[in-house]
């Protein structure tokens, strides 16, 4: 290799492996970067008690410690956000992208956890809205992320899901996918992409069992791994697609509450 390409997440850690930093790093692999992690909550899931999910956020200063850590290594050539935890750590995060200049930044405006349906943290998603997306080469919201980010609430039409993209790119984000993935009726999944003047529909056909644990932070890793290979935005977007498409055509029951995507699934397939 003439030069390693760095990519870096900004997350919590999911300890059954399908999503959150263990699925950003496997996909970094998987697009051929070399991935840096700073740790932002502990979540685990309780079999006791129906897959509860408890959420323990690291303290912002560790955060701080983390990113100090990765930037002494120079630049990163693309990054994104996950699950933040605290509005000081939201803070921590733009400070970071900041003072090092960062560009081709994925925010993933992470606000549940799969399986759960109220917002964790009202003021991070404030913090994240206001301080990380006017930095943000894309964003890439759910539906419910995408109803709260944009006011619109619950989304249900593929055309309010082009309408809450456009209001979410009015907020700074340079381009925004709203992931509609199997919500919307029909045989597909669907996700808009908005560039702030034209919009894409991206459609696969609805994969059953649906093994889409860990779906979106795959989906945003896989967009950052293409912005650190050099595609453009709108290439880096339509790879993801097909990349986590293959991830979930590839995943597997890991319990009787969860099956994740599988991240090497592109990779098998080609």
């Amino acid at each position: 290799m003439s030069k390693i390409i760095k990519t870096l997440t900004i997350a919590g850690s999911d300890s059954s492996g399908g999503a959150g930093i263990q699925a950003d790093l496997k996909t970094f692999e998987e697009y051929g970067t070399y991935g840096l992690s700073a740790l932002t909550t502990i979540v685990t899931m309780d079999p006791d008690r129906g897959w509860h999910h408890n959420v323990y956020p690291v303290d912002a200063a560790i955060v701080a410690e983390q990113l100090k850590t990765i930037f002494a290594g120079g630049p990163v050539d693309a990054m994104k956000t996950g699950m933040l935890g605290s509005v000081e750590i939201v803070k921590v995060a733009e400070q970071a992208l900041k003072s090092n200049k960062q560009t081709n930044v994925v925010i993933d405006p992470v606000m549940v956890c799969k399986g759960e349906d109220e917002v964790l943290n009202p003021e991070s998603a404030d913090a994240i809205r206001d301080l990380l997306l006017p930095l943000a080469t894309v964003a890439t919201p759910n539906l419910f992320e995408a109803g709260v980010l944009s006011g619109l609430g619950k989304l249900t039409t593929l055309d309010q899901m082009k309408e809450a993209a456009r209001l979410i790119h009015q907020l700074g984000t340079q381009n925004v996918v709203v992931k509609g993935g199997k919500v919307l009726g029909g045989d597909k999944a669907i996700d808009i992409f908005f560039d702030g003047s034209e919009y894409l529909v991206l459609e696969t056909a609805k994969i059953e069992p649906a093994h889409n644990h860990g779906a979106g932070c795959t989906f945003a890793a896989a967009i950052t791994g293409g912005l650190a290979n050099g595609l453009s935005v709108k290439d880096a977007v339509v790879k993801a697609k097909d990349f986590v498409s293959a991830a979930i055509r590839n995943g597997y029951a890991f319990n009787e509450y969860v099956g994740p995507v599988f991240h090497g699934g592109y990779r098998l397939e080609q």
